[in-house]
């Protein structure tokens, strides 16, 4: 196993002056982008389609070579890519064995990162790149896990050639526009922002592999015909999620129906026609008090307008796309599961066809130019009319959120595109819908509230005449009050389907049990807040770290002491 450990003081990075590269003659600049994908789009652009391809140890990782104006001078540009981390963190060897030590050492044994295998081309072909080059410029993604990717590429080129000078490029799309900004404003990589990572990633691996080889031992020792292959993993952000699950299974579980009655006044003009009033009172529970009012009301079922009113009614067009709308959206709306979602997402922004799909934004930013991303729909068949009348009635008009990462736009086309197949091609619509709706007008309507009384009864009934759809007719995944079956038959169907073991409810009945409440998010809402503040430089990484080791530390260990629960 090849194994590198992180230099000491890299700190230093942060100090970098992006103005020391001019006192240099620089020749050649190293570009590392977090995939190849990227790595080809941006050569794309920077190149003028013009770069050259070829091999590095990894044949999924080419290397694109051409010449670019980089801090004011021509230089030769060797552009290539990881394939996300490029390091992985894992004990010493001696506590790697599940039967080697008592897991309540994890939390204090000592770990180390290494290069898997399968990376080991990738990192040959960095170091083989990097001795060449007087510059190495980070162009992963620009998020937390991008950040602490580009600091171990820098570890390894560092490792190799210490004086290498290292920039990082901020972008949030792969367009030419982006990429060239990027290149103009090239700032230097945030050792804060890594650090967050890494303290999450050691509590991650700590946390995970003492607990995940407690319950194992444990229960496969309690239960050995059925348990004896099974390996019962535990995560602190996996826990929780599987608590809510469980604590919803037990809910539905619990229910306990209950009849209830209501009357129903049903007004038919003609054969054709039927409208439903419902009951001011809802529901009664009673069954004899709601049958003496319903008599009342069939002794004397004269109805007697009481009001006619009218008002305007809107249904307001999207936000912006942030990352858990979109999840959400394209589960409900296209039957795509999140993880899929992501994947494609991910596929698309390296393609240079959406801006970056993980951001916390939900509101434009004002040197966004939407009217040119508007412009690049207008030459598609079925939305490229719509978008012609947005910049025809004044442009686009966004109505946006409140929230802002301040790192990445929502999520929007970047470039249009009519060749992608698939759920792909699905995804790829939701966007652009979704876009051009946000960027419309609300629908506009006239709601009518007709109030009835029969033996002084009230009932009431709604209607609603469309006057402009506008965004409703780009975006068919809203339904102005189409009435659906209830949710709560898929949810039942859901978790009769679903397949959650006796073993999973009592693992989280059994921890909290103990006093902790583990399958909670508090514990794991506590390390988030505090990796924001690591990564915002507020907090040192070293005390968030040991703060949270010691914390989990003493929960294991009242679990073991607790552990007949």
């Amino acid at each position: 196993m090849t194994k590198i450990m992180k230099l000491i003081g890299s700190r230093f990075y942060r100090h970098i002056s992006v103005n020391m590269i001019r006192r240099t003659q620089i020749k050649k600049v190293l570009c590392v982008a977090e995939k190849n994908d990227a790595a080809k789009g941006i050569a794309e652009i920077m190149s003028n389609g013009r770069s050259r391809r070829r091999e590095g140890y990894s044949v999924y990782n080419k290397i694109y070579e051409y010449e670019y104006n980089l801090f004011g001078q021509n230089v030769a540009v060797c552009m290539t890519s990881v394939s996300g981390h490029l390091l992985s963190l894992e004990f010493k060897a001696t506590f790697q064995k599940w039967n080697g030590c008592n897991p309540v050492l994890l939390f204090d044994a000592e770990v180390e990162k290494y290069c898997p295998e399968n990376f080991i081309p990738i990192k040959r072909t960095l170091e083989r790149e990097v001795r060449q080059c007087q510059a190495l410029v980070i162009w992963t993604d620009c998020d937390r896990e991008g950040e602490n990717i580009g600091f171990e590429i820098i570890d390894v080129c560092k490792a190799v050639k210490p004086n290498v000078q290292v920039f990082r490029a901020r972008f949030s799309e792969i367009t030419p526009n982006s990429i060239r900004r990027a290149c103009e404003t090239l700032t230097e990589p945030d050792i804060n922002i890594s650090d967050a990572v890494d303290v999450r990633q050691e509590l991650d691996l700590r946390i995970g592999a003492s607990f995940t080889r407690f319950q194992t031992l444990r229960l496969q020792k309690i239960f050995p015909e059925s348990l004896s292959d099974q390996l019962i993993s535990y995560g602190s952000c996996q826990f929780p999620t599987l608590g809510f699950v469980v604590e919803r299974f037990k809910a539905i579980q619990a229910f306990v129906p209950e009849t209830f009655f209501k009357i129903k006044v049903v007004h038919e003009p003609n054969e054709e026609e039927s409208v439903e009033f419902s009951w001011k009172r809802h529901r009664l529970f009673n069954h004899t008090a709601c049958l003496v009012l319903y008599q009342m009301c069939m002794e004397d079922p004269m109805a007697k307008v009481i009001s006619v009113t009218s008002k305007p009614k809107s249904k307001w067009r999207p936000l912006p796309l942030d990352t858990v709308e979109l999840e959400k959206l394209a589960s409900r709306k296209l039957r795509i599961s999140a993880k899929e979602t992501m994947k494609i997402a991910e596929k698309l922004y390296t393609q240079g066809f959406i801006s970056y799909p993980r951001t916390e934004t939900n509101m434009f930013p004002q040197n966004l130019n939407l009217t040119m991303l508007v412009e690049q729909q207008t030459q598609d068949n079925e939305w490229g009319n719509f978008a012609q009348r947005i910049l025809e009635s004044g442009g686009p008009t966004p109505r946006n959120g409140n929230k802002s990462d301040q790192a990445h736009p929502p999520i929007h086309p970047t470039k249009y595109t009519n060749s992608l197949q698939g759920n792909e091609k699905r995804l790829y619509e939701f966007i652009v819908r979704h876009f051009l709706a946000c960027c419309s007008k609300d629908a506009q309507g006239q709601e009518v509230t007709v109030e009835i009384e029969i033996a002084e009864e009230r009932f009431s009934a709604s209607g609603l005449t469309i006057i402009a759809r506008n965004y409703l007719e780009v975006y068919p995944y809203d339904k102005w009050y189409n009435k659906h079956i209830s949710s709560i038959e898929v949810f039942k169907e859901w978790f009769n389907t679903c397949d959650l073991c006796e073993i999973e409810c009592n693992i989280v009945s059994g921890y909290n049990s103990m006093g902790y409440e583990m399958s909670k998010p508090n514990l794991r809402a506590e390390l988030e807040a505090d990796l924001k503040l690591v990564s915002e430089g507020r907090k040192d990484k070293a005390s968030v770290l040991s703060y949270h080791v010691a914390k989990y530390k003493a929960v294991f260990i009242e679990s073991v002491r607790k552990a007949k629960k």
